[in-house]
């Protein structure tokens, strides 16, 4: 009888581990890199944005100059998730809406 379970339990691991096995290569392209040729964001090229009032057209311009896919104002008291997204761009502003950093992620 134990020789049964045990055979059974191997039996369970290796089917289980086998769909944890992929053979397509389609994971291993990068998304954005392919479709749009941007695979990261420069913050440096929307320094410009430093000092000035948040609006769409900035937000637009800083997006743009600095190749990212997305771009967004984070105010003093957003909440923000954890995620480092290397295509995406951050206008930190004050509680006046101006913009006082920028940075990727």
């Amino acid at each position: 009888m134990p020789w049964k379970l045990a055979s059974l339990g191997a039996l369970l691991a290796a089917t289980l581990l086998a769909g944890c096995s992929s053979t397509s290569t389609e994971s291993a392209k990068d998304p954005v890199a392919t479709d749009t040729g941007h695979s990261r964001c420069e913050a440096k090229a929307a320094e410009f944005t430093i000092g000035k009032k948040a609006s769409p057209q900035l937000l637009e311009q800083a997006r743009t100059r600095a190749g990212a896919q997305n771009a967004r104002f984070l105010k003093p008291d957003d909440m923000v998730t954890l995620e480092y997204r290397s295509d995406r761009l951050n206008l930190n502003t004050d509680n006046s809406l101006v913009v006082t950093r920028v940075n990727c992620g």
